[in-house]
């Protein structure tokens, strides 16, 4: 198949590429190689952001994986945030679908959920407390109606859940906390917001791009969350990596700078993905980050 994945140098799309290029596919990617380079990687690389991308160096594609965005939740400029994650995301899935496109996996977040009651359920609540979640929550919304006006075409919005693994280390301060605090750890305590109860749905990134594999075979148009559906304290992530690195660090604790448009506790209900596309998640918090550790990544 010919497959387009967009951000394919960032921390999903690269590993996404790489588990494509197994398949033989005739792969084509954007991105640059200030993320990161693919290794082995031989097929039709487009260095330009969407915004300024060349359409016509994109032939007729089978498959579309839509992971470029920006994706900093601090940055709050609501203009440029729209204009990367809204307006460039209509213009591509318009343009692959006239020509002859038929399957669109795109990355969506639970972003869009902000500090409503958890488990997430797909059709809400919602609350939008960045202009990153208001962009995520424009695209589902875009993406939807798309659907329906096209109901040749599946398109599968997935939530992503606090994402960690192998590859993230290029986004810095926007690396998972598990990446963050594993390299704090190294060199004294780690530092948590007080007091270190505040929970996350991790998800490990071998079971993302499985899920996307899965959402590229769907077999019809859906929103689905994409965690791993239970949520694990900072203070407990501390513990396992203590356990996984051989150290033996305690948390510190200070406060929280911006308690209003923090996210304290995200969690998933996965019923919908597994119905809609057969997904289950493999990798619990223990076994994910023992992985992430023999992968070289982690530290």
């Amino acid at each position: 198949m010919r497959i387009l994945v967009t951000g394919g140098t960032g921390f999903i799309g690269s590993n996404l590429v790489l588990e494509l290029m197994k398949g033989g596919h005739e792969i084509i990617i954007t991105g640059h190689d200030a993320e990161q380079k693919i290794p082995g990687f031989k097929g039709k690389y487009l260095q330009s952001s969407l915004i300024g991308i060349d359409w016509q160096a994109i032939p007729k594609i089978d498959v579309l994986f839509h992971s470029a965005a920006i994706n900093d939740t601090a940055h709050m400029d609501r203009e440029e945030m729209f204009r990367a994650n809204v307006l460039s995301s209509k213009e591509l899935f318009r343009h692959v679908t006239e020509k002859g496109c038929r399957r669109i996996v795109y990355a969506s977040s639970t972003a869009v959920y902000g500090n409503t009651p958890v488990p997430y359920k797909e059709d809400g609540p919602f609350e939008l407390l960045n202009p990153y979640a208001e962009s995520k929550k424009a695209l589902d919304e875009f993406a939807a109606e798309f659907s329906k006006q096209h109901p040749e075409v599946r398109v599968v919005g997935l939530r992503y859940c606090n994402v960690y693994g192998p590859r993230e280390n290029h986004k810095g301060k926007r690396a998972t906390m598990i990446y963050q605090l594993a390299h704090q750890t190294k060199s004294g305590n780690p530092k948590l917001f007080k007091f270190g109860e505040q929970k996350r749905d991790y998800i490990y990134v071998k079971d993302a791009v499985r899920a996307n594999l899965l959402a590229a075979e769907a077999k019809e148009s859906c929103i689905v969350n994409c965690g791993f559906g239970r949520a694990t304290s900072f203070n407990h992530i501390v513990k396992i990596l203590n356990k996984t690195l051989g150290s033996n660090r305690t948390p510190e604790y200070f406060d929280n700078p911006n308690p209003e448009n923090y996210q304290s506790h995200t969690e998933c209900d996965m019923t919908l993905a597994k119905e809609k596309l057969g997904f289950v998640p493999e990798f619990d918090i223990e076994r994910g980050i023992a992985d992430y550790h023999q992968s070289g990544f982690l530290v």
